[in-house]
């Protein structure tokens, strides 16, 4: 879901992240704001004034989500969930969870949160914005508390929508899982309403772009994309998790890898083997020790010219947790590890030997196969 992201602080133990997509968010909820909201509700005010609103609305948003994805978290801990932290992104944000909620009890008790911490937040601004308006404060000052009082309450009435996986969806994924028992139907189900309630915002958005609303239009689309392929993803990665989940490494690993050695011309593992054997990735193997593997990557930022003059031995990526893994760990942590390195190999390494060498594309295989049979 994410690219590259950057750690901003930590909240209750929780790591807060923000993706580079949120400038783009940010920019868009920062001209919106300044260039239509502000304006219309609040006029007379300079232009300086506006942009000035408009920064402070956005931030008042950040914090807003980072509240609303921290109950997320807190209620997901007390029920024994690792969160991996919480990351604002393009669309917003979201409460990273290793696994899927233990019950339907659980998973309704941390959906539900979200919104809660949200009406809170916007019970609290509106009462801001109320005193300060009686008061007679700024009229900025007023604005902005207004503008997050408002925004908070509609991100309820959308988070609310029983289409999965905003908070209602898993609200009704909850209901569903307790009726049925079965957490995969339960996903299918949701999803699919959050599919349609995608393609649905999509439409409204193409209508009120056409009719004039621009900045509306070109919201109600880009959330509808985000939406549709966000409840499309959610269910792949449920079925993703069950298949793979209790199954250790050793499991799909290769026990006989093609390796090279150290002293192998570039040029010579380029005809000889990656165009031979297809991989992108190879262990390189110095008289029995593992000293780490090279990959088509670290070839291609090598000049051509210097493929025959050049050895293995001097681009070696040394064994890290980045390019290896034991062959007791579980093969969905497997598979976030290598997603995450961008890498579709792994190797498999036990008290420092190299025993074999983990691909997606066996992993994938066997995943195929196991739905199945199993069905979906």
């Amino acid at each position: 879901m994410f690219g590259k992201s950057i750690e901003l602080f930590k909240l209750f133990g929780f790591s807060v992240k923000i993706d580079l997509s949120w400038v783009v968010i940010a920019v868009l909820i920062t001209w919106t704001l300044a260039n239509g909201f502000f304006p219309q509700a609040f006029p007379d005010q300079t232009p300086a004034t506006y942009w000035a609103m408009g920064v402070a609305g956005m931030l008042g948003l950040f914090v807003s989500i980072v509240l609303h994805e921290l109950s997320h978290s807190l209620v997901a801990r007390r029920h024994g969930m690792q969160m991996k932290g919480i990351t604002l992104f393009i669309f917003g944000g979201v409460a990273e969870m290793t696994d899927e909620p233990p019950s339907p009890k659980a998973e309704f008790q941390m959906a539900i949160a979200g919104p809660i911490a949200s009406v809170v937040i916007a019970a609290v601004c509106f009462a801001v914005y109320r005193t300060g308006d009686a008061l007679a404060w700024p009229v900025p000052v007023v604005g902005v508390f207004g503008e997050l009082a408002l925004i908070n309450a509609v991100l309820v009435a959308f988070n609310l929508v029983p289409a999965f996986p905003l908070d209602g969806g898993r609200v009704l994924r909850a209901a569903l899982w307790h009726l049925q028992g079965n957490i995969r139907r339960a996903t299918r189900i949701t999803s699919q309403i959050g599919a349609g309630f995608g393609i649905f915002l999509i439409i409204l958005g193409v209508i009120s772009f056409i009719s004039g609303n621009f900045i509306g239009g070109m919201w109600y689309f880009l959330i509808g994309m985000f939406l549709r392929g966000a409840a499309q993803m959610s269910y792949q990665q449920l079925i993703v998790r069950r298949a793979l989940e209790g199954e250790p490494v050793s499991r799909f690993m290769k026990t006989d890898p093609v390796t090279v050695p150290p002293e192998l011309p570039l040029a010579q593992l380029v005809d000889q083997y990656v165009y031979h054997h297809h991989f992108k990735m190879y262990p390189v193997v110095d008289h029995g020790r593992l000293l780490g593997c090279v990959t088509t990557r670290h070839v291609r930022d090598v000049p051509r010219d210097e493929w025959t003059t050049r050895t293995v031995g001097d681009i070696v990526d040394a064994c890290s947790e980045a390019n290896t893994m034991p062959p007791t760990l579980d093969a969905m942590e497997a598979l976030t590890r290598m997603n995450q390195n961008q890498a579709s190999r792994a190797m498999v390494v036990e008290n420092g030997t190299l025993v074999g060498v983990i691909s997606l594309k066996d992993m994938m295989q066997f995943l195929s196969t196991k739905i199945e049979l199993e069905g979906n």
